[in-house]
């Protein structure tokens, strides 16, 4: 996957590089086609954020993460991005289960 890295302030090395594709090959593994990655890199003070937008079917995921470290920040960016795409997946079930069990009399009104 090729993953558009964007940085003003610090140089993206090749270490860094690396770190966030592996934290996006991750996310490969949850069987949802990431569109057009793009992650933007910057430093205000003493913290480093890191921003991701991507597109996925039916919709788009934003995250950012602040942390002293670096790579901490990475790390967190990508479980972030974890969770909304685990979210995404798991919503069509929620809602079907949802909608089931509001169908489903309860025995209190049943014998009222």
């Amino acid at each position: 996957m090729k993953i558009e890295i964007t940085s003003k302030i610090i140089e993206i090395t090749p270490a860094i590089r690396e770190r966030i594709e592996s934290r996006f090959d991750k996310l490969e593994r949850l069987q949802v086609p990431l569109i057009t990655p793009h992650v933007i890199v910057s430093k205000e003070r003493l913290m480093f954020i890191v921003e991701a937008t991507a597109g996925i079917p039916n919709g788009k995921l934003f995250a950012q993460a602040e942390h002293e470290d670096l790579y901490a920040a990475i790390t967190e960016l990508g479980q972030k991005l974890e969770r909304q795409i685990n979210r995404h997946t798991e919503k069509p079930i929620a809602r079907r289960s949802a909608a089931a069990g509001k169908e489903v009399p309860l025995p209190d009104e049943a014998d009222a």
